[in-house]
This record gives structure tokens, sequence and C-alpha cells, in this order.
């Protein structure tokens, strides 16, 4: 009890709320834990009644924590002029449930933990509540809450929460609490501004890059050009020369050096000359990976068998389709490695001292990068603290914890704290990259010309080989499921289906990508989808449709879909269009996109329309920014996106020939979003899957070319 007083009259100094229990059990079994404090709650009520909601999700860009903020205001009936958000700790009951760790990835900041959030807000309004009805000694029943307030109905009296935190804390947690119900929200749903955008504009926002400590230098670095190559010997006597250079630090595959300032340090780098130990570098090129890869989809692999399935059953059922078919289509697909290409470069700053590390991150992946930090320094991951600062970017990227360890290890040779920032070259060179991967549909049709069966073969190397350093790479599995993603069998009825993945070591590290799999997968299944519908001579959608259940949300997806793109109504001289589907976290989504072509082969993207069901939309406006940022992101790399390795090293170094969609060649996006009662899906990464199967099938009906090869730049069509 002594830890408890201590703890509330903690609280009473600094206004804190603590109203909420912990979104998911710690791992501590039940019989061995002793009874421990209270743990800080995710919204803060200070005495002047203005409010810091917690968000556990890693802010990209993508503005979740308005959405985390909206849910608890709207549960705890806030007033939202009073509330901003702030970074929760790295502590137990901040932990994502849907991914059991403190981290952001997969469009789960929303989606996978909807239900534990508005029970958080739930609970705090009911402590305030029952804090209130002490106070006036009525029952709660008699009172309800009016924009952080409680009011009692009978007598009118009103106490604003700010005077009932510090009581409504002692309480006991509710277990079961009433939720808010959907006609008395006032933030969810609404189009509410992003509190992060402030800072933003006015240049206060805080990114891994703003970061500044006292008696802090500077780090850069250069890596084995050579993945898998390591650092041989460096002589750092003409780094140490250069004006400002302090140290000249080795390690295991790079060397870096720590000056005064950033330009110095890179200035000293370039002078260094270091001799790199190749023999277990990677030998391998694009172009002969490309043709393993095509080899392999040629032969059998690992059959994925889905969730409760038999493979016995799936074989069976692909094989007596076959047996029936009298005539087949094939066609492959080819999609190349890809870069994150972040505009904030890869960076971090830490400080090591007395066995214990702190870091300022840009990261997705709070827990990860303290466990490896932790395991590089030789001490425990308590005594890691990370803290997160705004990223410029991330697209699983940073989900990676390579800079955090480099870091670490810098910044303890160093003795002080050490901000480290990888150049433009270091990062498109030495990212984890989205896998190149081949792509083989074979469809079967009996003598009437039906459908009788498909196969698809994926042949690609996996994440798990690379990802946070290997950590997953012996971890026993029927398939990879990296690349294997959703199957088609989720939304679509197709007969006698099976699909094989092929798993062709690349040489080259990799990870997960904005929408992983479905970047690769998406763009082959619904380019052949439309080859399927031409086959049956039907219209792309009503050949999709006839592949749905009834009355089922992607059916009523692609209405809405056909209704808003018009689809039906003839389209302006010389402009063409194409459709593609996808399900992807819980999400149903559509694009149509509307082109031109010349007689020159420029292509002029004049539209996009996408239709999108994401369940309940917690903020219409994040919804429709991240669909419109997953369309630019897919069109980029359509268009231009490719990495290429020669013996090892990455080719691209820039920009320059890593190139970006530009604002000229842009098209309007226009998002409809369905209303919608369901939980919420993902957002995040769902527009990308389906882009460049919507930009091919246009393509085709725009020209009468079937493009299977990314990117298209160099197929000779050119974005005008």
């Amino acid at each position: 009890m002594s830890n408890r007083r201590n703890f509330l009259k903690a609280l009473a100094a600094g206004g804190l709320l603590i109203a909420v229990g912990p979104a998911v059990a710690a791992d501590a079994p039940a019989a061995a834990a002793a009874p421990a404090p209270p743990p800080p709650a995710w919204v803060r009520i200070a005495p002047d009644g203005s409010v810091t909601i917690l968000s556990n999700t890693s802010e990209l860009g993508q503005g979740t924590g308005t959405a985390i903020a909206q849910m608890l205001a709207d549960e705890m009936d806030l007033d939202w002029k009073t509330v901003r958000i702030d970074m929760a700790p790295m502590e137990k009951q901040f932990i994502n449930p849907g991914w059991r760790e403190y981290a952001t990835y997969g469009s789960g900041g929303v989606a996978r933990q909807f239900a534990q959030l508005r029970k958080a807000g739930a609970q705090a309004r009911a402590m305030l509540v029952a804090a209130a009805a002490a106070e006036w000694k009525v029952p709660c029943d008699e009172c309800d809450t009016r924009e952080g307030a409680v009011l009692h109905k009978p007598s009118g009296r009103v106490l604003p929460y700010a005077k009932l935190a510090v009581q409504a804390a002692a309480l006991p947690v509710p277990a079961d609490p009433p939720l808010m119900p959907k006609e008395r929200w006032r933030h969810m749903g609404k189009d509410v501004a992003r509190l992060d955008l402030p800072a933003k504009t006015d240049g206060s926002a805080l990114y891994g890059i703003d970061v500044k400590l006292p008696g802090m230098l500077y780090a850069a670095v250069r890596q084995c050009p050579h993945f898998g190559g390591t650092l041989a010997s460096v002589d750092p006597q003409a780094a140490l020369s250069k004006r400002g250079v302090k140290q000249v630090v080795r390690l295991p595959d790079a060397v870096a050096v720590v000056a005064d300032s950033y330009w110095r340090a890179q200035q000293a780098l370039d002078a260094l000359k270091p001799e790199w130990n190749l023999a277990a570098a990677s030998k391998h090129s694009s172009a002969p990976y490309r043709a393993m890869l095509q080899a392999a989809v040629q032969q059998d692999g690992d059959l994925v068998v889905p969730y409760k399935g038999k493979a016995e059953d799936v074989s069976a059922a692909h094989q007596a389709g076959m047996a029936r078919a009298a005539s087949w289509l094939e066609r492959q697909y080819t999609v190349p490695l890809l870069a994150h290409a972040t505009m904030e470069p890869m960076n971090g700053t830490a400080s090591v001292k007395d066995g214990r590390a702190e870091l300022w991150l840009p990261t997705q992946a709070q827990d990860t990068a303290r466990s490896f930090v932790a395991k590089a320094l030789g001490i425990e991951g308590e005594a890691v603290t990370i803290h997160t600062t705004l990223s410029g970017g991330g697209f699983g990227r940073r989900i990676e914890p390579d800079v955090a360890v480099q870091a670490a290890l810098i910044a303890k040779e160093a003795g002080v704290p050490v901000k480290f920032l990888w150049s433009r070259e270091e990062d498109m060179r030495h990212g984890y990259h989205r896998p190149a991967a081949v792509l083989r549909l074979r469809a079967g049709f009996d003598a009437a010309g039906a459908l009788v069966a498909v196969r698809m073969d994926s042949a690609c190397d996996t994440l798990l080989q690379y990802s946070r350093l290997g950590d997953f790479k012996d971890r026993p599995r029927p398939f990879d499921f990296s690349a294997v993603g959703v199957l088609p069998t989720r939304c679509y009825g197709l007969p006698g289906f099976a699909l094989h993945t092929h798993t062709i070591d690349a040489g080259v590290p990799l990870g997960y990508w904005r929408s992983v799999a479905a970047s690769q997968n998406d763009f082959a299944i619904e380019s052949f989808m439309d080859e399927l519908a031409l086959q049956a001579r039907q219209d792309p959608f009503d050949y999709r449709r006839s592949l749905m259940k009834p009355g089922s949300r992607e059916r009523a997806l692609l209405d809405q879909l056909e209704a808003r793109s018009g689809w039906r109504t003839k389209a302006l001289p010389g402009r063409h269009r194409g459709m593609a589907f996808a399900w992807a976290n819980g999400t149903y989504i559509g694009h149509v996109v509307e082109l031109s072509v010349d007689a020159q082969s420029r292509v002029k993207l004049h539209r996009v329309t996408s239709a999108i069901d994401c369940g309940i939309a917690v903020n219409p406006r994040n919804v429709r920014g991240q669909v419109e940022g997953g369309i630019i992101f897919a069109l980029t790399a359509a268009w231009y996106g490719e990495i290429t390795v020669k013996n090892g090293a990455v080719e691209q170094s820039n920009f320059t020939d890593y190139r970006l969609l530009a604002l000229a060649e842009t098209p309007a996006i226009d998002v409809v979003i369905v209303d919608s009662k369901e939980a919420p899906g993902g957002v995040g990464e769902e527009a990308v899957g389906p882009l460049a199967p919507a930009l091919a099938n246009a393509l085709f009906a725009a020209t009468g070319r079937r493009f299977t090869e990314l990117p298209w730049s160099k197929a000779g069509l050119a974005l005008g």
C-alpha cells in the first residue's frame, strides 16, 4: 500500500490521471507476480484542464496518433480543444496487443487496438464519474459527462475532470464499462485536423535528424559496398588529420568517423581508403538472379496450404481441375528489387555510459531496437532507453535495428553522445529491399470455356533471412508467409486453386516494404484476373463479381467503385480505363485508373478513382490521405522503381538514378470511403498493391499490349 500511496502523491503533483488498465496482460505468470502500482494512463489530465493523450504508434506521416486521440477523446467525452498527443513510454501496458510488441507496422495502429483503446477510454470515464459521484454522495447512474466534465443530472452540478483526476486514480479499474454509443461520438468518423501538423508547420517538430544533445558529436559511416563483406583494414590517419575529427571507429562491416559536425565527419570519411574482405561477400547480380527466378517457377515448389486446410485436398482439387482442362492460359510477371527511399535518411542519436544506453530514434520497432542494442552492448534490455522521434517516412524500413546498433556502438567508442547519420548514398545502397520476384499464373479451361483450375507459382527470396538481423531465419515454417501474403481465394471463388512458393537466395538484404507481398502478388493476380475476364468475354467488374459471394463486402465495394469511377459511361476520346481490387488487413479496396497514350508512347495519367471499405473510418481525412499517398508511392514503384545489383553491390546511389514520381506526373485522385459499421481495418498499405495492376489493365485497354514486367519506364513508355 505504501508504494501505491507514494505513486498517487506523485500524480497529484503532476496532475496525471491514472485511469486505464493495460492493453494486454503482462508476460509474468499471474500466480508469481505481487500486486504492483497502477500503470501510467493513456490520458494525462493537468490541473489547468489540458489533456495529453499518449500514442504508442510511431508518427511516420500517417497521423495515427490523432486517430488514437479521437478514440480516447470520444470514450472519455473530452473537449477536443484541450487535447494534445505525445509518445507513450516503452512499457508493457502500451504494447500494441495485435503485435504483442511496441511497434508500428502492418497497418495496425488503429485496426489492431481499436477495441482495447476504446475500452481504456471507457474505463477512464467510468472512474471519473465514480469519483464525482463519491464527491457528491450520489449514485453513479445520476451522473453523465460532457466535454471534459462530470455533471449531476438532477441538480445540474458540474465538476471538471481536472478536479477529479487524483481521486479517480485511487479507484478500482472497472472490468467492462459500457462504451460510448455511436450517436454520442463527436470525434470518431469526423475529419478532425491532425494534432501533429502545427509543430510540423512551424518547424518545432522533432525528427530524428533534428536531435541535439549537450556535448554531442556527429558520425558518418562508410559500409562495405558488397553485401556480406567485412572491414579488413583502414588507416585512420587521413581522417584524423582533418579539422574537427575526433575518432575513427571500426565496425565489423563498416568504418565511421566521429567529428564536431556531420559535414566534417563526411569529408574526413571520404579521405579514408578502407580495405574490404570480400571472401564471404555476395556475388549476385540482377540479370542472372532474374533468370534463376524464371527457372524456379517452372518447377514444383512448396505448396501453400490455407489455414485449417489439408495439402492433399488442395492438390486433389487442383489436379482434378487440370484433368478436365482442354485449354490453358499462362502469363509470367516480373518485379525488381525496390528501395524504401524515405525522405529522411537513416539516423539515430545515442549516448552510452555507465552500463546504460539512451537512444533517440525515428523508429518503427522500439522493442526490436532495444533488444538488439542491448545484445550488441552486452547489457540488459532494461538498461536501454528509447526515445521515439518523428520519422521522415518509414514504409517498413525503420523496422530494422541496424542503424540503432551502429549508433550505440559508435557512441560507446566515442564516450559522448553521438548523432549518427547515413548519407543518401549509404541509405540507397544499404537498405532492406523489397524482394525481386517472378510470378507465374496458369489457368485451365474445360471444353466449354469454363475456368476449372488455377495455379500460381511465386519465386523470390524470403524476408525472414535478413529482417531484424536474421532473427527469424531459423524458425520452422511450412512456407514463406512473407511471400504469400493474402491468397486470392480470400475473396474470389477460384476453382482448383493452388499456390507454390520457391525461395531463391538473393544475396541481398530484404525487408518489409509498404504492403509487403501484395506489392508483387496483387500485380500478378489482378492483371491475370483481367485476362480471365477477357477469356470469359465479360466486363472486368462483372467477372470479379461473379467469383464473389452475393451480398459480400467485396461485391459492395466493387459496386461503389464502379459507380464512382463512371465505369459504364463512355470515356472521353482517347482515354482508357483499367481496374483492380484487393483485400488486406481487414480492408477492401479497389482502383480505377484512367489514362491516355499518344503516338509517341507518352502516357498521361488523368485520374485514379479509389473506393475503400476499411470498416469504421476513425478519421476519414487520414484515410483519404493514406490512400492518396499509397497510390503515389505505388505509381513511383510501377513506373520508375528498380534497384539493380552487380556482384553483390547496389548500382543506384541517389534520386538521380532512383527516380520518384514528379508532381506534374501525378494524376487527380478521387477517394470514396464506404460507410461501414465493421471494426476498423488498415489504411496505411492497402492502396499500394492494386495500383500497378489497375494501371497495367488500363495500358492494355489503350495499347492492346500486356505489360508484365516492372518498371514500365523500361518498356518504352514515358509519363508525359
